[in-house]
């Protein structure tokens, strides 16, 4: 079956840094393409080919597109035998305001200011942020982690098709992840943090990994997910749930957290869909 991606969201949340990660993924993408188009070019773009990924059909830039008929053409690429989700990219709204001010844009729907700008389009946005099967907040992320999240959750080397699980480690000072199914806090673990040889090494290298994971706690944290997990993840497909992410917690996202999110990548089998969304700061 082939896949069909529709992205679209907030103006201002990073639609063409998306377009660009999904192309470097082996993804075709194309920009802007009428929404009642959509149908058949998908059936132009998979033809007959074994060879065929997948087509991401980015929408919504003109800020004037009718969510309605997003939803419908999605049900209508699905009726046609394509597995077709949508992908709503959002973002806090000062963080949209700082981005819009930053660089100087225009608003594309018209309001008083860009804040109401911003309010009237998250409005009409609403149904397809109801109806998305992935929903990315980008607000935390620079250019570079949301490349890189969208790369690790659209690789094109198998698993199209089923359910993508990825885990991702964050800190709480940072403020929780928007965009996650299931929160787990660690910061009951002993940190490393107050130990000056580690706190400028994050849980990726070795001898943090190894101070966070010989912990009684830790490990019994840790087989505590796995058994949630193990039974969980099956259900959440069998319901036809397209994607899964698990957030891990603590307090500054560097250490205890990265440790534990790559320990289980390793013990749940996942190809490479790990993301350290504060390991930068």
């Amino acid at each position: 079956m082939s896949e069909i991606l529709v992205v679209t969201g907030m103006s201002g949340a990073g639609r063409s840094t998306v377009s660009a990660a999904l192309e470097d993924s082996g993804w075709s993408v194309i920009d802007n393409l009428p929404v009642e188009l959509i149908p058949r070019v998908s059936v132009l773009a998979a033809g007959n080919s074994p060879d065929f990924h997948g087509v991401a059909f980015v929408i919504g830039r003109s800020g004037r597109i009718n969510p309605e008929e997003v939803i419908e053409v999605t049900d209508e690429i699905t009726a046609l035998g394509f597995s077709a989700k949508i992908m709503f990219l959002d973002a806090p709204d000062e963080v949209l305001v700082r981005r819009f001010e930053g660089n100087r844009r225009r608003h594309p729907v018209a309001g008083n200011s860009v804040t109401d700008s911003i309010t009237k389009e998250r409005h009409s946005m609403q149904p397809l942020l109801d109806r998305a099967d992935l929903v990315i907040d980008t607000g935390s992320l620079n250019t570079n982690q949301l490349r890189t999240r969208i790369s690790e959750l659209f690789q094109t080397e198998g698993g199209r098709g089923a359910m993508k699980v990825s885990v991702i480690s964050f800190g709480y000072s940072n403020g929780i992840p928007r965009d996650v199914d299931l929160v787990f806090d660690c910061r009951f673990i002993p940190n490393p943090h107050w130990d000056e040889k580690l706190r400028p090494l994050t849980g990726v290298d070795a001898p943090v990994a190894e101070f966070v994971l010989k912990q009684e706690e830790t490990q019994r944290f840790i087989n505590d997910i796995v058994a949630l997990l193990e039974w969980q993840i099956p259900a959440f497909a069998r319901e036809g749930k397209s994607y899964l992410t698990i957030a891990i917690g603590c307090t500054g996202g560097k250490h205890r957290s990265v440790a534990i999110a790559e320990a289980l990548q390793q013990r749940l089998h996942l190809q490479g869909e790990v993301f350290h969304r504060d390991t930068p700061r």
